[in-house]
């Protein structure tokens, strides 16, 4: 049996009810093209296999890849890429159609994986298990000391839900800290349009990077008071205290010529 890797993060789900709970969550049908992100020992790949018509799975350890062609061995849905999650390119599979995104995310990467994923229009929807402490940035409200960057970028692209938390036991070997699935379901239609990501990413990333600052002095390199309050911001206020709309407002924002 593999033996986990702490290098890579690797707490491999073990419990029976928790991946029936996780595929139900999911509901892959017949004509899912889907991708698992770090399949581990595939307690989900099999599962996922009996369902849907095409599953890419994507794994970094070598061995594990040994095993899973292994272990699957003339199935010929399976497709497996030997690569780190955040370099593949997952609209290349894409060619028929979006995809549908699974996976057990090493926290190691989590936060960098995500935003990587959110920038890939041919997804579908994605069902992904974290840190709960991840999650409860994800799904957290203004005023919030979990309110962040990686809340206001993911919650102005994506409907989100918080499916179930997992306990430590349910892995090998348990980690010391909680997990949590969340299913995230990018807006075909922005309820809070931006004009561009990279921007909004720019404006949320200097907010936040001096939480106790106000967005006066955070964001002195970017707007000035007068444009602020043109916005109807108040320049008093801290990161933390603006909603996804309000960042949103300020990426959007072009100041009038003199």
């Amino acid at each position: 049996m593999h033996t986990p890797r702490k290098s890579l993060g690797q707490h491999f789900l073990h419990q029976a009810n928790v991946v029936t709970k996780i595929v139900s969550a999911f509901r892959p049908t017949a004509n899912d093209h889907v991708v698992e992100i770090g399949p581990g020992r595939g307690v989900l790949t099999g599962p996922l296999l009996q369902k849907v018509k095409r599953l890419d799975v994507v794994e970094i350890d070598n061995d594990l890849v040994t095993w899973l062609g292994e272990h699957f061995a003339g199935c010929q849905k399976l497709h497996i890429h030997h690569i780190d999650a955040l370099r593949f390119d997952y609209c290349a599979l894409a060619d028929h159609g979006g995809i549908r995104i699974i996976g057990n995310l090493p926290y190691n990467i989590s936060t960098p994986l995500l935003f990587r994923l959110l920038d890939c229009d041919c997804v579908v929807d994605m069902l992904l298990m974290l840190q709960k402490e991840v999650v409860d940035r994800l799904l957290a409200q203004p005023n919030n000391k979990d309110y962040g960057r990686l809340t206001v970028m993911v919650q102005q692209r994506c409907q989100l839900q918080r499916v179930m938390n997992v306990a430590p036991g349910a892995f090998n070997p348990p980690p010391k800290v909680d997990s949590a699935v969340i299913a995230l379901v990018p807006y075909g239609e922005p309820p809070y349009p931006v004009a561009d990501r990279d921007r909004l990413q720019s404006i949320v990333r200097a907010a936040f990077a001096h939480r106790r600052k106000t967005l006066r002095n955070a964001l002195k390199e970017i707007f000035n008071t007068q444009e602020l309050l043109a916005m109807n911001i108040d320049p008093g206020l801290r990161a933390e205290q603006l909603s996804v709309a309000e960042y949103v407002r300020m990426a959007n924002f072009r100041p009038v010529s003199s």
